[in-house]
């Protein structure tokens, strides 16, 4: 399996980031690690391995990109105002910086598909709910996706923008980005186990707000005995895979 690591000078995060390239070909994912975790993140906890055969084939190639969430999601003393904007700078890497990157890499032309499980879930949802027009679809697994709730419930116009339950909910029915979004494969899937209780209220709320404003988002809860570990997510990985290579 073809394998490198790309290093990049962020201007919006003033740092060097780092994305883990494993394949060589096919549709592009890009996969948010779990919360405070680098990009060897699916590598070590054996998420590549699981889809290796997929990778080496050549029908996907996984960019895992690092995250800064120690300074925005996880530093629940700091200053709340200074939280929400790094995770805007880390939302503006993503899309202006690591996203080019990634296309040029990956060179097929096709748009990536944003992928995470727990709290990568939520970065998944929020890089392709906010810019559908620059990806090609999301998987998220086991996420949060109400922004506020790792705030203690304070909310601004920033951490608005990178909540979507909350930008969602207020978005026009007629909005440009509706069709998008059914022209795109969403998928929000979680367990109803052990410790998945933090997330499953806001996936209620997302499919509640896509069935009302007529967007086609699979919403996907499983059992009572799924819970929000790593052998679940490596299950749920390779049953929607072929859903998401479907032409």
């Amino acid at each position: 399996m073809q394998r490198f690591e790309l290093t990049q000078y962020s201007q919006h995060l003033n740092r060097d980031m780092h994305i883990l390239v494993h394949g060589h070909d096919g549709l592009p994912i890009l996969a948010f690690p779990t919360q405070d975790s680098l990009c060897d993140n699916y590598e070590g906890f054996g998420m590549i391995d699981t889809v290796a055969d997929y990778i080496e084939s050549g029908q996907i190639q996984f960019f895992t990109v690092d995250t800064i969430d120690r300074e925005s999601w996880s530093d629940t003393f700091g200053d709340k105002g200074h939280r929400a904007w790094m995770q805007e700078c880390y939302f503006r890497y993503i899309v202006e910086e690591a996203l080019p990157y990634i296309m040029e890499v990956n060179g097929t032309g096709r748009q990536p598909v944003t992928m995470g499980c727990s709290l990568g879930a939520t970065h998944a949802a929020i890089v392709f709910l906010r810019r559908p027009d620059l990806f090609g679809g999301m998987l998220g697994l086991s996420g949060c996706y109400n922004a506020p709730d790792f705030w203690d419930g304070w909310c601004n116009d920033v951490l608005y923008d990178n909540s979507p339950t909350s930008f969602l909910e207020n978005m026009p029915e007629d909005h440009p980005y509706i069709d998008i979004y059914n022209q795109k494969k969403i998928i929000i899937c979680a367990g109803q186990g052990p410790w998945e209780e933090q997330g499953l209220p806001s996936v209620h709320h997302l499919k509640s707000i896509f069935s009302r404003k007529g967007i086609g988002a699979w919403v996907d809860l499983w059992g009572y005995d799924v819970c929000h570990d790593w052998p679940w997510w490596k299950k749920q990985i390779r049953y929607f895979l072929p859903y998401l290579l479907e032409n």
